[in-house]
């Protein structure tokens, strides 16, 4: 067994595939919409399906946002380096809500950014 993908309800397609690719560095790998349903799905993420996890977006036409909810946390990708990844995302117009900087439990540098729909996406260093 493994983790497929994790979904995420958006409220606007194009600006959460552009964060995710160019922000985060995603491919888009495949996208199709449903006119019966009513919805687009966009699947993106760091290299094929069969062999990675994927983030699956979805959107439900004419729903412009969602309340994130207080169940959830974030979203974790592991970078090289923290610090250069907050900076470049800030520089791509991302919204940096924790500058990077050692965890205040331990050692671990992190750094969090919140996506155009406001889930918080947590960059690590963290060596596996």
């Amino acid at each position: 067994m493994r983790i497929l993908h994790t979904m995420l309800r958006v409220g606007d397609l194009d600006k959460s595939i552009a964060f995710y690719t160019e922000v985060l560095g995603m491919s888009l790998l495949r996208q199709k919409e449903y006119p019966k349903g009513e919805f687009t799905l966009a699947f993106l993420g760091y290299g094929p399906e069969s062999e990675n996890p994927a983030l699956e977006l979805t959107y439900n036409w004419g729903k412009d946002g969602y309340e994130v909810g207080t169940g959830f946390g974030h979203i974790a990708i592991n970078v090289e380096d923290v610090y250069k990844a907050v900076e470049m995302a800030r520089s791509k117009g991302a919204q940096v809500i924790r500058e990077a900087g050692p965890m205040s439990a331990g050692t671990t540098i992190v750094g969090f950014l919140k996506d155009p729909d406001g889930y918080e996406i947590e960059l690590l260093s963290k060596k596996f």
